[in-house]
């Protein structure tokens, strides 16, 4: 596992790094975890993950609902968001087998209620709140990913909060 640190020290930083991501991966069927706590900015890089990919509608985290697709002309992201799922079993119900079938990016937040259920993700991002940004470890379970995510620390470092 090769793993990338991060600090953005502002709420765009954690956008730029979102659609950082959707850009280097977008050639490729992606999962990715989102775990940190409350608050800490989780649905942030899910946004910046959606505008890179030219969506500009709402993004809220689907804590309700659970699941969100967004249809972006021949990709669906989804983006879950696992806090109140009771048992990983009824990722079954939210129709899991077509989101975790290997052709759509995935975003899930709060992975650890899908344990056992949730295939290995290909990016993990750990998020932990600072008093003057958040810092963020990406770890990667490959190479190439590893090569992606070093490209976006690289331009994040030579951008302004």
């Amino acid at each position: 596992m090769n793993k990338q640190d991060i600090f953005c020290a502002s709420e765009q930083q954690q956008m730029r790094l979102g659609s950082c991501l959707a850009e280097v991966f977008a050639d490729q069927p992606l999962l990715i975890f989102l775990d940190g706590d409350l608050g800490v900015g989780k649905t942030t890089l899910v946004r910046g993950f959606l505008r890179g990919w030219g969506f500009r509608g709402a993004v809220r985290s689907p804590t309700y609902t659970l699941v969100e697709p967004y249809s972006l002309g021949n990709l669906i992201v989804y983006h879950l968001d696992l806090y109140r799922l009771s048992d990983p079993e009824e990722l079954e119900f939210l129709g899991g087998r077509e989101i975790f079938s290997g052709t759509h990016q995935v975003l899930v937040e709060w992975p650890e209620k899908g344990s056992g259920w949730l295939p290995e993700p290909d990016l993990h991002l750990i998020l932990h709140h600072h008093a003057h940004g958040r810092s963020i470890e990406l770890r990667c379970n490959t190479a190439d990913c590893a090569q992606r995510v070093a490209w976006c620390a690289a331009l994040l470092s030579e951008a302004k909060p």
